[in-house]
């Protein structure tokens, strides 16, 4: 499963799925919602109050994504909800402890390292990574891949990626990265309007004290790595790895001197890039001309 796309036709069921608990969380999101409106706050404010942002708030409430437990907590006190969001947390603890059976089992080895990492590193040249991705970006790109997807399975994908974007939320917070190529931003994948909101998506990640987003310029005559993208994951209490995939094909790579070459590549593109400063200050300025 590459960060642009995927390339298995099939997958296993979500936690939710397997264990019969999907309609559990569809509910828990109606309530959701309609307890917050009854509070006269609309995703985005509600997601400032709880710590999300408005399009995972909409995940949640829809059912497609799994709350954290702090979530539920949170939603619990700030709606007066007495008891009705905290009581489902042993469900909610139970699905996450299953996450792993989200994925095909090529991919799950990379999926368990990346939800156990301390720190995560990824460069990207073609599309947004898919921790970063918006509900509608994500659906977008599963919805234009090649042989097509039936409906059914584009929106089971696009619950998984949400739901392996719970990484960049946990605790302890583990420590992001990225350097993202310029024509990244500039590619409008959904439209206009997915578009400016995947990039109000990146300033907001952007924002977070443990994630730090860098651009790099088409400017830039050239850098170490031209031949595509990776990430680089340092599992807790384990060596770093870091994962390829081209045209579906995917590598996970773990000998100590494959790894230590890309983490070179790496750190001597952080240092080309803008600043991270310099960078959301740009994706501002791409926001406001669109």
């Amino acid at each position: 499963m590459s960060e642009g796309g995927v390339t298995e036709e099939r997958r296993p069921e979500t936690p939710a799925e397997e264990n019969g608990s999907a309609a559990v969380f569809v509910v828990l999101g109606k309530q959701l919602k309609l307890l917050r409106e009854r509070a006269g706050l609309n995703q985005r404010e509600f997601g400032s109050l709880v710590g999300y942002g408005p399009d995972l708030v909409s995940a949640v409430e829809r059912g497609v994504r799994t709350p954290r437990p702090e979530f539920l907590q949170k939603a619990d006190e700030i709606l007066r909800a007495e008891g009705l969001f905290t009581a489902v947390i042993p469900q909610v603890e139970e699905a996450m402890s299953k996450a792993r059976t989200r994925h095909p089992e090529w991919y799950r080895s990379y999926a368990e390292l990346e939800a156990v990492s301390v720190e995560l590193h990824f460069y990207a040249n073609q599309g947004v990574p898919g921790l970063l991705q918006t509900e509608d970006y994500a659906r977008a790109v599963f919805s234009r891949r090649r042989p097509l997807l039936d409906e059914d399975t584009i929106e089971k994908r696009v619950a998984d990626r949400l739901a392996r974007q719970q990484v960049l939320e946990q605790w302890p917070l583990p420590m992001c990265s990225y350097v993202l190529e310029e024509v990244v931003l500039h590619r409008p994948v959904g439209g206009t309007k997915v578009h400016k909101e995947q990039l109000r998506r990146l300033l907001r990640v952007g924002s977070m004290r443990n994630v730090e987003i860098q651009v790099m310029p088409s400017v830039q005559t050239e850098h170490p790595n031209m031949d595509g993208p990776f990430n680089l994951l340092t599992p807790k209490k384990r060596a770093q790895v870091a994962y390829v995939e081209v045209q579906g094909y995917p590598r996970l790579i773990a000998d100590a001197e494959e790894v230590r070459k890309i983490a070179d590549r790496y750190g001597i593109m952080r240092a080309m890039a803008l600043t991270p400063t310099e960078s959301l200050a740009l994706i501002e300025r791409l926001l406001g001309e669109r």
